[in-house]
C-alpha cells in the first residue's frame, strides 16, 4: 500500500550540486532530506553532471530515474542527452546509461534535451518518454517533445513535437498526470509566464490549449513544476521552482485548474531544484531511512 513520498531533486547550478538528491514525507507537505542532502548517484557518464531527475516506478516494479544529462557551466545550450539508472529497491542505483538525442535524424542538431520524464501509455503499451527539446536547424523554440520506449534504452519511435503552444514561444517542464480518464500537461509557458496546462484524452495528445489556462498563483516567475496527489484525498498538490527569487513555491487543487497557495510546508531547507515526486510504501520509506538516515 502506497502512504508515504519519495521526492527526487537536484539542488544548484554548481557542478558538485547537479546530482540526484533525495528526500521523504509522511504528508506530501513536509519532507526531509536523505544522506544529509549529499548525492545519492555518482554519475560517470557523460556530462558527469545531471538536472532535472524524474523518479518512476515501472509496470514490472522495477524503478528507475531518468534525467538531463548536462552542465550547467557549459551553457544552457549545451546538452543533447538523457541519463538514466534502474533499481529494484531505491537504494542500489546501476545500469547507469546514456541516451544521446544526436544519432537521430530528427534531433541530430539538438542542443537542448532537458527535463525527461516518462508515463505509461496504455492505449499503446509503451512507456512514452517526454521533454523539453531544442534543434538548432529548425524554426521551432524550446518546445515539448515525445518518442517511445520499451527498455529505457532504445527507441522504439522517433522523436517528435508533442505540444508546441499556440504563441509559438517556448514550453518547458512538462509534466503529465491522469485524472478521471483525462490527460493533463502543465508547462511552463514562455508566452504567458506562467505554468499553464493543456488536456488530451490520451498521453501523444493531441493536446487542447484552452485561451485561459495560466494555473500558477504565485507573484514570481515558476518553472520545473511537479503535480502529484495527496493519497487518501481528492487533492492534486502543485511544486514549482521560484528560479529567479529562490526556493520553491506550493498551491493545490481539487478539479486540476484553479488552484489556492499552500503556506504550511517544508522544502526550501533542502534547496531544491526541479524535481520529481513518487508515491512509496511504509516497506520502502523504512529502508530508505534505515539506508540514507534522516
Amino acid at each position: 500500500m502506497l502512504t508515504k513520498y519519495l521526492f527526487c531533486y537536484f539542488t544548484g547550478n554548481e557542478p558538485e550540486n547537479e546530482s540526484v538528491h533525495l528526500a521523504v514525507s509522511d504528508d506530501g507537505y513536509h519532507f526531509n532530506a536523505l544522506n544529509d542532502n549529499k548525492k545519492i548517484i555518482n554519475q560517470t557518464l557523460g556530462k558527469k553532471c545531471c538536472r532535472d531527475p524524474f523518479i518512476f516506478r515501472d509496470e514490472s516494479g522495477i524503478f528507475h530515474i531518468i534525467a538531463t544529462d548536462m552542465r550547467c557551466f557549459d551553457g544552457w545550450s549545451s546538452n543533447n542527452s538523457m541519463i538514466v539508472w534502474d533499481s529494484e529497491d531505491l537504494i542500489c542505483w546501476e545500469n547507469e546509461r546514456i541516451i544521446d538525442f544526436s544519432r537521430f535524424k530528427e534531433t541530430k542538431n539538438a542542443d537542448r534535451v532537458w527535463a525527461p520524464q516518462v508515463i505509461f501509455d496504455k492505449f499503446k503499451k509503451e512507456y512514452m518518454i517526454y521533454w523539453s527539446h531544442n534543434n538548432t536547424d529548425d524554426n521551432l523554440d524550446t518546445i515539448i517533445w515525445y518518442a517511445y520506449t520499451s527498455d529505457f534504452k532504445t527507441l522504439t519511435t522517433a522523436p517528435k513535437v508533442l505540444f508546441n503552444p499556440k504563441s509559438n514561444l517556448s514550453a518547458i517542464d512538462a509534466d503529465i498526470v491522469e485524472v478521471n480518464g483525462k490527460y493533463y500537461l502543465y508547462e511552463a509557458d514562455g508566452g504567458k509566464n506562467a505554468i499553464c496546462f493543456v488536456v488530451a484524452d490520451k498521453p501523444s495528445g493531441p493536446y487542447f490549449e484552452p485561451d485561459d489556462n495560466k494555473v500558477s498563483i504565485a507573484d514570481t516567475a515558476l518553472e520545473g513544476n511537479c503535480i502529484y496527489k495527496i493519497l487518501g484525498s481528492n487533492k492534486y498538490v502543485m511544486i514549482a521552482d521560484q528560479f529567479k527569487a529562490g526556493g520553491y513555491f506550493m498551491q493545490e487543487t481539487e478539479d486540476m485548474i484553479n488552484f489556492k497557495r499552500v503556506d504550511d510546508f517544508s522544502l526550501n531547507h533542502l534547496r531544491p531544484r526541479h524535481g520529481s515526486m513518487l508515491h512509496i510504501t511504509d516497506e520502502e520509506y523504512n529502508r530508505l531511512v534505515t539506508r540514507f538516515g534522516l
